[in-house]
């Protein structure tokens, strides 16, 4: 019986249908798979985007004097403006109200548009002014009548160190030495950087219990001096006192210059000139002719 075989192209035909089959089905399996994969692992979604937003600090609201405050000047007469502070900037001890303050005084100058401090101000409720401050125990204050020639034309002024003169008709005495101003016209504030300061008619002294003494003592005998003193200046005067009669007995007159040439005179010779010059009323031999002197010559 006869074998029947079959045509090239009927195997050609059925190797790529079964290849075709073949590529279907592993691609259905990795389909499949990648799908498995995906939906185990989570999906992490993207941050948003969020724009920064920039806040101010806490800031705080502080009391500060408008113009320059003079020491002695009272809380309640101080002209304040708030400024704002951020409050991590804000100086330890500022203050931001003076309710309590209000009849106390500054003991010190201060500046414009800063912080006040309650080291500034007078705590102690009795003490209202700077000067009773500044008074140490055992030492006191006195007030005197100066014009521009007591005060030194205003140049002593508040806290300035003077020595106090009386000068009476034939003598001046140093009554007190290195004696600090308290203040001059009711005025604490120093003279500084003035070019004319203003003379005052009364001025506030700190002086010693002998000092207050000795310098009432003095005032009705004659007229009060001040001597301007240097803060550097240390030194007590060498003499104290001084009168009408040391004054005439230690008066310098004028004397003529010794040695000082009052001529010349000039001989010619034989063989050179002579020179003589006129001093302290002798001829005296001299090689060099003076300038300025009419030569009087001799044969």
């Amino acid at each position: 019986m006869a074998t029947r075989v079959a045509s090239s192209k009927a195997v050609f035909r059925r190797r790529a249908a079964s290849n075709l089959v073949g590529h279907f089905v592993l691609g259905a399996c990795v389909l499949a798979g990648a799908f498995i994969v995906t939906a185990n692992r989570k999906v992490v979604q993207p941050a948003p985007i969020v724009n920064p937003i920039v806040t101010d600090f806490d800031s705080v609201q502080l009391l500060v004097p408008s113009e320059p405050v003079a020491a002695g000047t009272k809380i309640k007469d101080i002209k304040f403006k708030k400024i704002s502070y951020p409050k991590h900037q804000i100086p330890v001890g500022a203050l931001a109200t003076f309710n309590e303050f209000s009849d106390s005084v500054v003991v010190a100058a201060l500046p414009a548009n800063l912080p006040m401090f309650k080291e500034n101000i007078s705590q102690i409720g009795h003490l209202s002014n700077p000067v009773l401050e500044k008074i140490p125990l055992g030492m006191r204050a006195m007030t005197i009548r100066v014009d521009a020639t007591t005060a030194v034309e205003g140049w002593a002024g508040s806290g300035s160190v003077v020595d106090i003169l009386l000068i009476e008709k034939d003598r001046s005495s140093v009554v007190a030495e290195k004696v600090r101003i308290l203040s001059a016209e009711r005025s604490v504030a120093p003279v500084e950087g003035q070019a004319a300061p203003t003379v005052p008619s009364t001025v506030t002294l700190l002086v010693t219990q002998d000092q207050c003494l000795a310098i009432n003592t003095a005032i009705p005998l004659g007229k009060i001096a001040f001597a301007l003193r240097s803060e550097r200046d240390e030194e007590s005067w060498a003499d104290t006192e001084f009168n009408s009669s040391e004054l005439m007995s230690k008066q310098v007159f004028a004397k003529e210059e010794s040695g000082a040439i009052k001529g010349v005179l000039s001989f010619k010779g034989d063989e050179k000139n002579r020179s003589f010059a006129l001093t302290d009323g002798k001829w005296i031999k001299t090689e060099v002719m003076p300038q300025g002197f009419f030569v009087n010559s001799q044969n």
